[in-house]
């Protein structure tokens, strides 16, 4: 007689009433179901006590301007770029608040993407339309998302402006339709220049006459969104002692070199990154990764999560802010603005445990960078972190009004990047900036553009 062996690929009825069992032998199962469903998994899970451990009190802090609004766009980064050169126009202008404008930036940098876009299809003609890369290029060829490289690509060519002379536009605030039909007639442009290609075999200059024309489009779609951009304008404000005063006939760049005047090139991203692929003290870049053609590639150095922290507390002490890149949406209470690693039990709530690793977690595409902020203050004790403040682009509703604060520990296991200035790189980092990159994937964890809303 044959004995027919358990198919122990499928689900049987038996192994579902041994895990239904296991569940009933668990007292407290059911209060637990009972609140969560009732109430939400992060209200039964949420440790008030690290709600009490997080207080906005800060040891060392950075004045700024009011918090500002990305509203419904991914315009993270543009914010958190401009949050930290908008301190130097007030300090020299002796203004309480002063903005520059977010969809000046933007209007440029959809531009700016999608000639990016349509060169890298032009880079890929004879790549198959069903390959990886080319699935990668349609994915989003004008999204909202950005690196610090991208932000200082855009102030170099475009310079900045003051808000009043490119306010918001119902698109800048609310980008999903306009990207969607920026997305729709590119990708229809990139079937036309492969198609071109396959099948007539027209000439490069052909096709880049034919780009021409693309562009010529995408301008006029986004001055319908976003407005046009000034050229030239003039610069009328009241500063803190009521005196009025009128700087005329400006462009953006020059703006920026008598407003701003920072050499961004000054600066470096540094991140942390800490799997096998990835060794520390050497620098990466990404591969069609980027928005200006001819700009500065995404360049990125790779050091311990210690040395991230240390680089960051100097340039606050120093009083200037500190753009970083993290992943926000991991352990992070919206309402209350706690980012904290005990913020949330999960584990002993739903009964099973949570241990990945920072590396597993890029490696297993569980956690990347989703967004851009700026740190404007830490509290030090024995003069070393244990909170860190944090100025959001969210509007004043959540967090401190708009303020976030982040604990260390949540700084160690979701802090990807900050930018700081190279003087603060030891003589190792300065040595490994040196060396040629490592190009990266498109796909790579650390080619993530910060996007959230």
């Amino acid at each position: 007689m044959s004995v027919q062996l358990r198919d122990s690929t499928a689900i049987s009825a038996e192994l579902i009433d041994k895990f239904s069992k296991d569940l009933k032998d668990q007292s407290n199962n059911r209060t637990l179901m009972n609140a969560v469903k009732k109430n939400g998994i992060n209200a039964v899970a949420m440790n008030q006590d690290a709600v009490v451990d997080m207080q906005y009190t800060f040891s060392d802090e950075i004045e700024t301007g009011p918090i500002t609004h990305q509203k419904q766009s991914g315009r993270c980064w543009l914010f958190a770029g401009l949050n930290t050169l908008r301190v130097k126009v007030a300090e020299r202008c002796n203004l309480k608040e002063f903005e520059l404008s977010q969809s000046y930036q933007m209007f440029w940098d959809k531009f700016e993407k999608a000639n990016y876009f349509l060169e890298s299809i032009l880079e890929t003609l004879d790549e198959p339309t069903e390959g990886r890369l080319i699935a990668w290029l349609l994915d989003s060829p004008v999204q909202d998302g950005g690196q610090w490289d991208m932000f200082v690509n855009l102030v170099d060519k475009y310079g900045v402006a003051p808000k009043s002379v490119m306010p918001e536009t119902f698109h800048s605030s609310q980008s999903a339709m306009m990207n969607r039909l920026l997305t729709v007639k590119l990708r229809e442009d990139a079937a036309g220049l492969r198609g071109r290609h396959q099948r007539e075999g027209a000439s490069a200059d052909a096709l880049r006459t034919d780009k021409e024309a693309m562009l010529g489009e995408i301008y006029r779609m986004l001055c319908h969104f976003l407005g046009e951009p000034p050229a030239r304008f003039d610069f009328e404000y009241r500063d803190k002692d009521k005196e009025f005063h009128r700087d005329r006939d400006m462009t953006p760049t020059d703006f920026f070199k008598r407003y701003v005047d920072v050499d961004l090139h000054d600066y470096v991203s540094v991140i942390n990154a800490p799997t096998a692929d990835k060794p520390f003290l050497k620098t990466y870049t990404v591969k069609y990764l980027g928005n200006v053609k001819g700009g500065r590639d995404v360049l990125y150095l790779n050091v311990e999560s210690e040395a991230l922290r240390s680089l960051a507390v100097a340039q606050l002490r120093d009083g200037e802010p500190v753009w970083f890149g993290c992943d926000v949406a991991q352990m992070l209470d919206r309402d209350s603005g706690i980012m904290d690693t005990k913020l949330y039990d999960y584990g002993a709530t739903l009964g099973v445990s949570f241990g990945m690793s920072k590396a597993e977690r890029l490696d297993y595409g569980e956690s990347l960078m989703t967004h851009a902020m700026v740190f404007t203050g830490v509290n030090l004790v024995d003069g070393r972190p244990n909170r860190w403040k944090v100025e959001n682009s969210w509007g004043k509703d959540p967090g401190n009004e708009g303020y976030f604060i982040m604990s260390d520990p949540w700084f160690d296991e979701f802090m990807y990047q900050i930018v700081v200035q190279k003087k603060y790189l030891s003589d190792t980092m300065r040595e490994a900036l040196m060396q040629p990159p490592k190009a990266l994937q498109p796909w790579d964890p650390m080619g993530s553009l910060a996007v959230m809303r």
